[in-house]
């Protein structure tokens, strides 16, 4: 009853947390459309500062732009907060279908320490992020090998450096000027309008004005009463101690034929998808047949081997028994270090568990893009409830080895991954601090990560454990000997670290091409859509996982040696470890990261993910095995 208490609180605790992070875009494909007349005030959001060489997330204001009276942050879920988003207001207002020419926003007179801060910013390359009823600001590139066909950059560049007017020594120039068009869909019959674009083309422009600075005065370098904008001036604005900066922007509407159920259609189209499809499909046949072999070879020669077995103890022979049934009696002997196995395959269930429900949420369309932090606030509360069948299982095998103390074992699946992978992330996050960053996990959020694990998750494991624990013993289908058999001397090619290292490649296989689309959307600020591609990825890589551990286990039974339950978890989890080689790869051929404190983080969080994949695969080759030796030790007489 306790246990059942305990359960029934976390529950409406984990109501009060999805409340407080507004979890509600966790159960909804999107927000809901919005209708604007003509005239309606639009306020422009200002998001995140973020740079694809440095991974470091800032917030808006932390440059000295333009300031609202009062700067109101916006509501946001637990995965917005991870993620970095600091969405808040701006000074930029539109009105619905009102073109607006030259607009000033402010006048901004730099010292030394503002100069030095913008400075940075464009010298790594830092874009600004706005937002416009929840669509993303973008900036349409044309491309140069089609026609007519542009391709969208998320956020326009703070500024940039270059020279300028013969000088050789490289100057920083600001985009200080932003020509704004947001595109509509207009309702024939009501009139009323739904924003389907947002776009921006920045400038650079040196800003003169005639008399003294006062709220109605009238730029001489553009023209407010233009229907599009006029530069009046080849001068950019260069960014220098003592330097005056106005800020200035333009907005025009554009009616559209594009309806707002299609209006993120051009933000995933962002590259050119025939490779992207090509490479998977080819991946995916190569996959499938390799296992079509290995299951077709595996299957023949088992029943082969099963018919003999069988045979020979119909016809009493009295024949010294050979290959896999010659170990019978210690095939099932528990291994060294059982309680941790137990651990990894309960936590490898948990983590199963969770990727796999994400997925059939974001094939279903619940964890678009759109939706904003939906994705890691899914994951994170799947993986609080997946608890309780990681003590589950963890228990079921842990009985079966003899053990008797289940509320050790539950407590260790509860604290040993994620303790790990917690004092990795703090350090991480301390690093964060340091640099001052958005990206740095706030105190109060930190605390609900807390909450979440042991005020949610370590109850549910017990409760999984306990009634796992309740559960009668998995009985073993041959009995094991008192004295352990001598394993005889194993050729080179059965060694444990060359089976193992070999046996990791065919699901890295799998899953590398789909891999470099992921690392991209991570690391390089692009958005990935295509759950669906990678949902069969995940098959697959399951089916590759199972087949290859039951391939080299078979193998190693074959060769009289028995000591498997480690082996199998190794093998298919040692996929991870070419998965972090793969990552190192990636890192020196398309990243730009130059800071140390940059490097670190995408090592670190690398780290955590390897090691994530690895009680993943592990899990799923070491089920796969224990399933696969139960079944041929059944199927044979043994006496």
């Amino acid at each position: 009853m306790a246990f059942l208490r305990s359960q029934s609180l976390s529950a409406v605790a984990v109501l009060l947390l999805l409340l407080i992070h507004g979890a509600h875009s966790f159960y909804l494909p999107g927000v809901a459309p919005q209708d604007f007349q003509k005239g309606d005030q639009l306020q422009v959001k200002v998001n995140k500062l973020t740079s694809t060489k440095t991974q470091l997330p800032y917030t808006y204001y932390s440059l000295p732009y333009c300031r609202p009276e009062k700067i109101q942050d916006s509501a946001e879920n637990l995965g917005e907060v991870l993620r970095g988003d600091r969405i808040e207001n701006s000074l930029y207002v539109f009105k619905m279908r009102e073109p607006q020419m030259c607009n000033v926003v402010c006048k901004l007179k730099l010292d030394a320490k503002t100069a030095k801060e913008f400075k940075e910013k464009i010298n790594d390359e830092y874009r600004v992020n706005m937002i416009l009823d929840n669509l993303p600001l973008v900036v349409p590139i044309k491309r140069t090998d089609q026609e007519d066909s542009y391709f969208y950059q998320l956020g326009y560049h703070v500024g940039l450096k270059g020279l300028y007017s013969g000088v050789k020594e490289e100057k920083f120039f600001i985009h200080n000027h932003l020509a704004f068009t947001v595109k509509f869909h207009k309702d024939a019959v009501t009139e009323s309008a739904r924003i389907v674009g947002f776009e921006v083309k920045p400038f650079s422009i040196k800003h003169e004005y005639d008399g003294k600075w006062d709220e109605k005065i009238r730029l001489t370098t553009c023209d407010p009463h233009a229907k599009h904008t006029v530069v009046n001036s080849n001068t950019p604005q260069e960014v220098e101690e003592n330097k005056e900066i106005i800020f200035t922007y333009d907005v025009d509407f554009q009616e559209s034929e594009v309806k707002w159920a299609s209006r993120w259609d051009a933000y995933l189209l962002m590259n050119d998808d025939q490779i992207h499809w090509f490479s998977i499909v080819n991946s995916l046949m190569i996959v499938l047949f390799l296992s079509g072999m290995v299951a077709m070879i595996m299957l023949r020669t088992l029943y082969r081997d099963i018919s003999k077995y069988n045979e020979l103890e119909t016809q009493e022979e009295a024949q010294e028994e050979t290959g896999w049934k010659l170990v019978h009696g210690d095939v099932f002997r528990p291994p060294n270090n059982s309680d941790l196995l137990c651990v990894y395959v309960g936590t490898g269930v948990q983590f199963f568990g969770m990727i796999l429900v994400t997925m059939i949420f974001a094939v279903l369309g619940f964890l678009s893009p759109s939706n904003r932090g939906g994705l890691m606030t899914a994951m994170l509360l799947l993986w609080v409830f997946m608890g309780i069948f990681a003590g589950y299982a963890s228990t079921r095998l842990y009985k079966m080895f003899k053990g008797t103390e289940w509320k050790k074992m539950a407590l260790r699946t509860a604290v040993v991954f994620p303790g790990i992978v917690s004092a990795v992330f703090s350090v991480l996050n301390t690093l964060i601090w340091g640099e001052k960053s958005s990206g740095a996990v706030p105190f109060g959020t930190m605390f609900a990560l807390i909450f979440l694990w042991f005020g949610i998750s370590v109850p549910l494991v017990f409760v999984g454990s306990y009634v796992g624990f309740k559960k009668p013993a998995i009985e073993n289908p041959v009995k094991t000997n008192k004295i352990p058999r001598q394993i005889p001397e194993q050729a080179w090619y059965m060694n444990p670290v060359f089976s193992v290292l070999i046996g990791g490649i065919l699901p890295f296989g799998a899953v590398f091409i789909e891999l470099f689309f992921i690392l991209t959307s991570i690391w390089l600020n692009q958005f990935y859509y295509i759950f669906g591609f990678l949902f069969l990825v995940f098959i697959i890589l399951i089916i590759t996982c199972a087949e290859i551990t039951i391939v080299l286990c078979y193998f190693q039974l074959c060769s009289e040696d028995y000591l498997w339950w480690w082996r199998s978890y190794l093998t298919s989890g040692s996929s991870a470890l070419y998965l972090f080689l793969y990552a190192t790869f990636y890192f020196f051929t398309k990243l730009e990261i130059t800071k140390l404190v940059s490097a670190i983080l995408y090592f670190g969080y690398m780290l955590i993910a390897s090691y994530a994949f690895f009680v993943v695969t592990g899990t799923i080759g070491f089920y796969a095995c224990f399933w696969f030796t139960r079944l041929i030790y059944s199927s044979v007489k043994i006496d």
